[in-house]
């Protein structure tokens, strides 16, 4: 590991290296059409520093993984908006390794400083969304101690194309007593 594989909060410049990333990712997943291929990069860039200088929860937060490349991953932690959830319910609303990068220990790093930074926000379990289909996704996190719940949901495509499956993922992230 080298000095510069770390994770903290993103800077307002960081808003153009992370919405590449998540374009890099959608593209390799098919997802580009169907959830941002219509949106420009600059547009893109300027939502993801909206993101990082005026959240719009208190609680959100978006975290970059650095390398020596400069930003490789991103996540994105905040309140759980799902109505079944409790208010000490946290999530995991984005979570992005750029797909160049992956198998060098970004994910763990970026997972680790996610939860806890979950943790210190005052939440005791933390849930993520993630599409069906991405089994090296899932197969990540249940080796990170997370779990299915149960709950699954279609998220509709605006070109009409067939939804996009997700299920929702679950851990316990209270700090051992």
């Amino acid at each position: 590991m080298s000095v510069s594989d770390t994770v903290r909060l993103a800077l307002p410049a960081e808003a153009v290296d992370v919405a590449r990333i998540q374009r890099r990712a959608w593209a390799e997943s098919g997802l580009l059409a169907a959830a941002g291929g219509g949106l420009p990069a600059d547009e893109a860039a300027r939502v993801w520093h909206e993101a990082i200088v005026k959240p719009p929860l208190a609680h959100l937060r978006v975290l970059v993984a650095i390398g020596e490349d400069g930003v490789v991953g991103f996540a994105v932690t905040g309140p759980s908006g799902d109505p079944d959830r409790e208010e000490r319910d946290g999530t995991i609303a984005e979570f992005v390794v750029d797909p160049r990068h992956r198998g060098a220990g970004h994910g763990s790093r970026l997972m680790n400083a996610a939860v806890d930074t979950l943790r210190q926000d005052g939440y005791e379990v933390a849930t993520m969304w993630v599409r069906a289909a991405d089994d090296g996704l899932r197969a990540f996190l249940v080796a990170c101690g997370w779990a299915p719940d149960g709950a699954h949901q279609e998220i509709a495509t605006a070109d009409g194309a067939p939804g996009v499956k997700l299920v929702r993922l679950h851990t316990d992230i209270r700090a051992a007593s």
